[in-house]
Order: C-alpha cells, then structure tokens, then sequence
C-alpha cells in the first residue's frame, strides 16, 4: 500500500524559511522520481519542483527557482523542499506525489501560509 506522508507545514513571516518533510512506503522509492506540488487557494493545483531516482536531477517551476530546494535521502524513503524567502503567493497546499504507469499518488497535504 503506497503511502506520502507530508509534513512541516506552518505558519511564516514573509522572508521566512520552512523544511517539507515527505515520508514514503508502500514501493521502492529509490527507483523512482518525485515531485512537489502545491494548490493555492481558488487555483488549480501546480508543480513545484521534480527530482530524480537518484537525487542528480532536479527541476523548478519558474517563479520557485532561487528559492526553493527539493532534495531526497534514499536511505530513509523522504524528500524534502527547502523553501527561502518565502511570499504570501506561496500559501498553499503543498503535496507530495509519485506517479506509476499513469497513476498518481497524492500524500494529504500540509498547509503553508506566509503571512505577516
């Protein structure tokens, strides 16, 4: 049974910093790429930031690059996004995700609001 645990989500000043956490069980993460997404309020959900298998590739959405990191530790099933000076337009949902022969899997989400 696939499983995305996000967490760290919270409450931050503009300028600020947070670390998502997403646990994953239920396939063999090594061999596979994962990614960020996140859905702002009345939007439709976007993506983030995408890294390889191997951590080697990564890839950002415009308005991330600069800011935002995504990194992974195999050993332990988890990739993060390190998020830096952070806007109010980041608020969001921030979802882990993976994807399987066309099928998606979503962790539940953690919630992101910048705020003063």
């Amino acid at each position: 049974q696939v499983q995305l645990v996000e967490s760290g989500g919270g409450l931050v000043q503009p300028g600020g910093s947070l670390r998502l956490t997403c646990a994953a069980s239920g396939f063999t993460f090594s061999s596979y790429a994962m990614s960020w997404y996140r859905q702002a309020p009345r939007k439709e959900r976007e993506l983030v930031a995408t890294i390889s298998s191997t951590g080697g590739i990564t890839t950002y959405a415009e308005s991330m690059k600069g800011r935002f990191t995504i990194s992974r530790d195999n050993a332990k099933n988890t990739v993060y996004l390190r998020m830096n000076s952070l806007k109010p337009e980041d608020t969001g949902v921030y979802y882990c995700h993976w994807k399987l022969l066309g099928v998606d899997y979503w962790g539940q989400g953690t919630q992101v609001t910048v705020s003063s």
